[in-house]
């Protein structure tokens, strides 16, 4: 009998993680999930929100048991700096925010447990203010991971509601959390994978970050042919010793990663890491009088990975294409190598920085950006592989799970899910979701969620996100319109509008035709606004439209 091809038992392999993955993500019985879920916030508001609604939500163990875990800390980052800590200095003050409250609301030490290895922790970063996102973000008054996706899931009461994208990344990433007790997470709050390499691992490294590693070596032609001059780049040697070289051609990165030695794989980093508790509190030591100021900015690739990984010319030289002085990187570099000598000596357990492949073929969908965010919703209503393991992460097993449409049209293509309407259409390849009223007409590849109206219209590739109506006129856009709504604490509300061919971060300071005010100044008028009052607000507002006319 002859034995299957490499590749054929490669994607083999590939099939049975991904199998895997995609059980452990969708169990609700037995769900994958950190002990300890840290989110931070931009604001105490946010944070209360988030406690309240993960707790009860997608963190809420589902046993009666009487310990503290699964927990639940959001935390804002009340930073001294106008530009905030950066996500190096934020992810070590965010995790000491959190053990204060974890002592004064549960009486237990995080730190201590992690230290002693009883529990798994991750942190995810979502303050920002997402403009690429934008008019989005500012719907959801500045609480950009609350953003809602087109699909929804059973809540707690037995309604349905839109799944926000934090709610959504949570799930997927808590398939990490059986390999990491004694290690903090970081992820990033707008990012949803499917590994296509193991999940499950014995973390070799004090450090080890993210990647998507690729299967040939690491020649000049296959770096041109994957482009990975325009990412920073994870290269790890065949001892398993990584290191990180950011936006460089061939010959550059294999000078500077020439202490490593050979060189075995490389491939772009998903930034997203896991630190071991020892390296924390190290980090958390080095940084002290920062932390202690909140003062300062500092980014992990550039300010921890890079000068812990590269020899000191290199790191200079990389730093200096970044316009930073040559003494300041110089300096930087020599106190991050004597933490790195100090801290190595006294823990020669593990090495210092190591890499977890997800995949080169892992699927990745991705909602920080608005374009991202349309085509990667538009997918429920695709076909092929991707599409497929998107509707089973979410749940959906049909085109219009719990929704009253029976005198609706719905093309064969799209999907409506718990939506309430008498009349109307959906248009091929459309998505709608939490949608109620008396008539609908949705045009091709339109999005359109939580909208409540007597008639809603929306054009080809139109986005309708928030919006309730009780005239008899009720909600139309025009092809490729994006429209928002954006409801204050009194529950008054005004319209944002943009177009899906308009990026957020470039407009961010113009008035759009149709508003009075740019997405900059919508931004600070939602600053410390209570989300959760507001949220509550949203619903009474489509509660009263819906019953209006009688659904």
């Amino acid at each position: 009998m002859s034995s299957s091809s490499p590749d054929k038992r490669q994607k083999m392999d590939q099939a049975a993680i991904i199998e895997a993955a995609m059980s452990a993500m969708t169990d609700t019985t037995n769900p994958a999930l950190f002990d300890v879920t840290i989110i931070c916030t931009t604001d105490d508001f946010q944070a209360s929100y988030w406690m309240d609604r993960l707790s009860s939500g997608v963190c809420k163990s589902s046993s009666d048991s009487t310990n503290n875990y699964p927990m639940v800390i959001a935390v804002s980052e009340d930073w001294s700096s106008s530009s905030g800590a950066g996500n190096g200095l934020g992810t070590l003050y965010a995790f000491q925010k959190a053990c204060n409250v974890a002592k004064e609301k549960y009486g237990a030490d995080l730190a201590q447990e992690l230290m002693e290895g009883k529990i798994s922790a991750a942190l995810y970063h979502t303050a920002g203010k997402g403009t690429r996102l934008a008019p989005l973000p500012a719907s959801e008054n500045n609480n950009k991971p609350g953003v809602k996706l087109p699909v929804c899931h059973q809540l707690a009461d037995g309604s349905y509601e839109p799944i926000t994208v934090l709610e959504a990344v949570v799930r997927q990433t808590g398939i990490y959390a059986s390999s990491r007790s004694g290690r903090l997470s970081v992820f990033w709050g707008d990012q949803i994978f499917v590994p296509t390499a193991p999940f499950k691992y014995t973390p070799t490294h004090h450090v080890d970050i993210m990647c998507t590693l690729e299967e040939e070596p690491p020649t000049e032609k296959v770096w041109k042919e994957k482009g990975l001059e325009k990412y920073g780049v994870i290269a790890v040697s065949g001892g398993g010793n990584a290191a990180q070289v950011e936006k460089v051609d061939h010959p550059t990165a294999m000078r500077m990663l020439k202490n490593l030695g050979d060189i075995a794989r490389v491939g772009p980093s998903l930034g997203s890491f896991s630190v071991s508790a020892k390296m924390l509190q190290a980090l958390c030591d080095e940084f002290s009088s920062e932390l202690a100021a909140k003062d300062g900015k500092l980014d992990t690739d550039p300010h921890f990975w890079m000068p812990l990984t590269l020899p000191q010319d290199e790191y200079i030289s990389l730093m200096s294409q970044k316009g930073v002085d040559e003494q300041e990187s110089r300096s930087h570099h020599v106190r991050m190598a004597k933490m790195k000598e100090s801290f190595l000596s006294a823990n020669p357990e593990l090495g210092m920085f190591g890499s977890v492949d997800v995949g080169s073929n892992a699927c990745w969908w991705d909602y920080g950006l608005l374009k991202l965010y349309i085509a990667n919703n538009l997918k429920l209503s695709e076909e092929g592989d991707d599409a497929d393991l998107l509707r089973r992460f979410f749940g959906v097993t049909g085109r219009t799970m719990n929704s009253e449409i029976s005198g609706v049209t719905v093309d064969g293509s799209a999907s409506a899910f718990s939506c309430k309407a008498k009349s109307g259409s959906v248009g091929a390849d459309a998505v709608i979701a939490a949608v109620e009223a008396e008539e609908i007409q949705i045009g091709e590849g339109a999005i359109v969620v939580n909208c409540a109206a007597k008639k809603i219209i929306a054009g080809k590739g139109a986005v309708l996100y928030n919006l309730v109506s009780e005239s008899d006129d009720g909600i139309v856009a025009e092809d490729g319109d994006v429209i928002v709504s954006v409801t204050d604490t009194e529950g008054s509300s005004m319209l944002l509008r943009s177009k899906t061919s308009i990026c957020g971060g470039k407009a961010w300071k113009q008035v759009l035709d149709g508003n009075k005010m740019s997405f900059e100044e919508v931004h600070k008028q939602n600053r410390d606004a209570d989300v959760s009052n507001i949220e509550k607000k949203r619903k009474e507002l489509y509660q009263k439209a819906s019953s209006s006319f009688g659904l």
